[in-house]
């Protein structure tokens, strides 16, 4: 009998390359017979791992939903009332559906190539304009990582501008939520700046100071008037941050109406779920004049080669990556997923459906308010938005035992105090179950007595002083304005899309950025409220699922990596670093040797690393790297020998940021052991060590991990991400602890987030995982090696590959060396990256790590016809450049000049170009059957940081 075939199992779904003849035709290329020569032959037998991971065997696709069900009808789901800056919201079903669990926007890569990433860079805009407006300041960003991180650079900016003297300190009002006040207290402590915290109400501390903090409302709910607080720090030349709660700036005065620098805060009730605390946008905005201080990204309008309005990401050598040791934050991911989701929560429901939303849950509380009131209760504050917290001596577990029983949530301040906060979410039958807690009989809210007194302030029937009632105008540009039914918001989401240029549509071959396959059985989990709608600071017995998939992940986090532990809270790379050097310094702090900071980061190293080491509060040393791309070990030696005393660690990106693995990497770990120092192993590359290597083994003591790489949770079009840190024995105690205190992880060292950082996202590199085991992790690491190698190999006819590793291979990218092409024919990288937009293909990395090159990397995700009509259409450049030596055509004439080109380009118009239409728009003929065109033309980048627009411009920009 015929034996039937096998089922393609989850990783023969997953990898690209599965076909044993084109596994085959491959090897051939590169004169091996079977892929484990090859791999052999890559990676240095030193680090290699001798047995297979020891992890489960691979599930199906349907066995891991079943599993996420299971683990999922393991948490309680509540009505969330807790507050503290997470609030429960409704998710527009047509923004979950095709915002959050759309491919064209969660697939997305970091809009650095602007023509092909109009359509989230609009949508990035509006979510600026958005903050602008709410906050009443000029200028706002593109999102960062969560509330308390954007609080810690507010500060920071707040010290950077502020020519105060170096001893002046920061003052931080007493009412932040804690979370924020650790956050800060971290940043400063590792910066050894002095943070004071104290209350502002009673007016600003005498002394040095470069800036205070406040928030709107208060921890209490307490709403404020700051402006005499405010005008009281800048008298006294002290910049001014405020916290503000969004939502609430529809009806309470703005931050830049009461003369505050600065504002920061959080979108996640802008149709963000909880997530068990993130990933969430948070937000910073900045009154003019500090745009240039401005941390993050930024998104401006300039033109196009025709003159048309295009967007960009503007300042970009802001970058903080370029800046290196003179970065001023280490801030290289937002979360532009979920500002985009944000965003197009405000153009769903206008300004007026954001007041109303805001004005349903103040009246909430009010009610709540006025029943604790008529029972005798005391309140924390008269003045308050949407958060109630009341004085029940004794009595607080009741209350909140009583409210629990009653499926509801409420935050438990201390023995004596509970807080209640209402939310887009909040019912009436839910207010009535609370007062009920309480033992309070409930009473609607005192009619307006335009006096001030009773429930009620003036006229306007809020539960805050008339005259903190807002009165300006926001959100009236028309793109907040014109779309008003369901038809026009699916019709506006998809044409944005399909400006765009996502991995649903083409590979993505950035190099140490690995733009893979983010299954869709990975994602579907993310969006189920059992995950979706618990509260960070929900009862441990209610997250008991969520704490059970967080735990078997680390678990197979430490197998992969080789590490004693890992911590989930870094929500970054970059935090990842931050928190992973914080490690090491708490580390020697605790063995008196406080003078060790200096770190050596080779100039190979990730970009980030620097900054991350600078706020780190660590000196950097670069040390050089030879001819082929490895560590200069004689100037290795002779950089340690100057810092022996003082030496914290060394940053390695392994493999290399140049695409190699160094064959002495264990040397350079012994040496800097031997010095006292400890090794940061960059994880970012980890995906060519899967399964091969474990950087716990082969010399490192800690390392980051980018889930959002390596474990397959998407980029979404420049975050979210995830960036635990993984530790040896030793390092444990040094792990990021619980900012609010309510549990006991670690040593109480430097917290970056809250306790499982962007939760709402692991899931997916559980599922990941799981569903790979051992052999399709290790399969993937291989099938990585095999295509980059593959891709090197062919292109190396056309394009000089820069770096090699011992025998002449690469890992799992290679960069293209165009600079002697470039000196013959003025041709740019930038030139090439912009005639593949052309070919349907997002670009390579650009001038990273070395000016005038591009890196490639493929993935384990790509199919060989994928990966060859990439090699076709590099050959095909090439081809045009050679037209430019010979002098065939001029190159500023060329389509590699003039690249991209759009559909109207093509066609408007007498053709005057010195080539023809046809090649413009299909150099090869596989286009005429799928041809992407590109929104825009060429962007003047220039223009744009000359003429900085940050918001919406008006209709009439975009017409001739």
């Amino acid at each position: 009998m015929t034996a039937l075939p096998a089922p393609r199992t989850f990783p023969d779904r997953h990898i690209g390359v599965t076909d044993p003849a084109h596994v085959e035709a491959m090897l051939a290329e590169l004169g091996y017979d079977s892929l484990d020569a090859l791999v052999d032959d890559a990676v240095p037998a030193a680090i290699r791992k001798p047995e297979p991971l020891d992890l489960p065997p691979g599930r199906s696709e349907e066995e891991i939903l079943a599993d996420l069900r299971a683990l999922a009808a393991k948490n309680v789901v509540q009505t969330q009332m807790i507050g503290q800056g997470f609030f429960d919201t409704h998710t527009p079903p047509v923004i979950r559906r095709n915002v959050l669990e759309s491919p064209a926007w969660y697939t997305a890569y970091t809009p650095y190539q602007p023509e092909i990433s109009q359509g989230r860079l609009e949508a990035l805009l509006n979510f600026q304009t958005m903050v602008a407006d709410l906050t009443a300041l000029e200028i706002a960003n593109a999102s960062m990582l969560d509330e308390s991180s954007a609080a810690a650079e507010a500060v920071l900016l707040m010290r950077r501008a502020n020519r105060a003297p170096a001893s002046a300190r920061a003052v931080i009002d007493a009412n932040l939520y804690p979370q924020t006040i650790a956050v800060i207290r971290g940043r400063a402590e590792a910066l050894d700046f002095e943070v004071e915290v104290a209350d502002l109400s009673q007016g600003v501390p005498e002394g040095e100071i470069f800036g205070i903090v406040l928030q709107q409302p208060g921890d209490d709910g307490s709403v404020v008037d700051h402006a005499a607080t405010i005008a009281a720090a800048k008298e006294r030349g002290a910049m001014v941050t405020v916290i503000a709660d969004l939502l609430s700036l529809t009806l309470i005065v703005p931050p830049g109406e009461q003369g505050a620098d600065v504002a920061v805060g959080s979108t996640q009730r802008f149709g963000v779920p909880l997530f068990f605390g993130g990933p969430h946008a948070a937000y910073l905005a900045v009154r003019s004049g500090l745009e240039r201080a401005l941390p993050g990204r930024l998104v401006g309008v300039s033109k196009d080669a025709a003159g048309r309005a295009a967007y960009r990401l503007a300042l970009q050598t802001r970058e903080q990556h370029i800046r290196r040791e003179k970065a001023t934050s280490n801030i290289c991911t937002a979360q532009a997923l979920l500002a985009i989701t944000a965003s197009m929560y405000a153009v769903y429901h206008g300004a007026d459906g954001l007041t109303a939303i805001a004005a349903r849950a103040h009246g909430h509380a009010r009610t709540i308010a006025a029943s604790l009131r008529a029972a005798d209760i005391a309140l924390a504050a008269d003045s308050f938005f949407d958060t109630v917290r009341a004085s029940v001596p004794g009595r607080a577990d009741e209350v909140i035992a009583a409210a629990a029983e009653r499926g509801i949530n409420l935050r438990r301040v201390d023995a004596d105090t509970v807080s209640v906060s209402t939310d887009e979410t909040t019912t009436a039958a839910h207010v009535s179950a609370v007062v009920e807690a309480f033992g309070a009989p409930l009473v609607a809210p005192e009619a307006r007595s335009g006096d001030g007194s009773g429930d009620d302030f003036g006229d306007a029937g809020f539960g805050f002083d008339a005259a903190l009632a807002r009165s300006s105008d926001f959100l009236t540009h028309p793109v907040f304005t014109s779309v008003t039914s369901e038809t026009q918001m699916l019709r506006y989401l998809r044409r944005l899309a399909d400006r765009d240029l996502a991995l649903d549509r083409t590979m993505i071959p950035l190099g140490s950025c690995t733009m893979k396959l983010n299954s869709t059985a990975e994602m579907e989990a993310i969006s189920w409220p059992e995950f979706a709608g618990i509260h960070p600071y929900a009862p441990e017995h209610q997250t008991a699922g969520w704490r059970e998939l967080i735990a078997d992940l680390e678990g197979r986090l430490v197998e992969i990596t080789g590490y004693a532990g890992i911590s989930l809270q870094p929500n970054s790379g970059a935090q990842g670093e931050y928190a992973g050097l914080l490690a090491i310094r708490g580390y020697h702090r605790s063995r008196g040797d406080d003078q060790r900071t200096v770190c050596l980061i080779p100039a190979s190293a990730h970009g980030t690393n620097a900054a991350s080491a600078v706020l780190a509060g660590m000196r950097v040393v670069v040390v050089r790297n030879t001819d082929t791309g490895h560590i200069d070990l004689a100037d290795l030696s002779a950089k340690i020998d100057a810092h022996r005393d003082e030496l914290a660690a060394i940053m390695i990106t392994y493999p290399s940021t140049y695409g190699v693995y160094d064959d002495d990497v264990r040397e350079v770990c012994d040496r800097v052991h031997e010095a006292g120092g400890q090794v940061y192993i960059d994880g970012a590359n980890m995906n060519a060590l899967v399964g091969l290597a474990q950087p716990g083994r082969f010399g490192g003591d800690v390392s980051h991990l980018n889930l959002h790489k390596t474990f397959a949770i998407p980029h979404g079009g420049g975050g979210p991400g995830v960036g635990p840190i993984g530790v040896a024995e030793h390092l444990l105690p040094f792990v990021p602890d619980d900012p609010t205190g309510a549990y006991t992880v670690s040593g109480g060292v430097p917290v970056v987030s809250t306790l499982f950082g962007s939760a709402g996202v692991l899931p997916i590199s559980y599922a990941y995982i799981a569903m790979m085991g051992a052999d399709g992790l290790t399969r993937a690491t291989k099938t990585a090696l095999l295509s980059a190698n593959y891709i090197a190999s062919r292109l190396t006819r056309h394009f000089p590959v820069l770096f090699t590793g011992a025998t002449g291979l690469v890992a799992h990218e290679c960069i293209l060396d165009l600079r002697a092409l470039t000196a013959k024919s003025g041709v740019t990288a930038e030139d090439v990256a912009k005639r593949l937009i052309d070919f349907g293909f997002h670009a390579p990395t650009l001038a990273f790590p070395v000016a005038g090159t591009l890196m490639v990397e493929p993935t384990e995700s790509e199919d060989l016809a994928e990966i060859d009509r990439f090699i076709e259409a590099m050959a095909t450049i090439r081809g045009e450049i050679d037209a430019v030596i010979s002098g065939e055509i001029a190159v500023e004439d060329s389509p590699l000049r003039l690249a991209p080109h759009t559909a109207e380009s093509l066609i408007s118009g007498e053709w005057t170009r010195p080539y023809s239409r046809e090649q413009g728009a299909y150099p090869v003929e596989r286009l005429r059957a799928d041809k992407y065109f590109p929104p825009v033309g060429r962007i003047d980048g220039a223009y744009g940081d000359r003429n900085l627009i940050c918001a919406c411009p008006a209709p009439e920009a975009f017409e001739n």
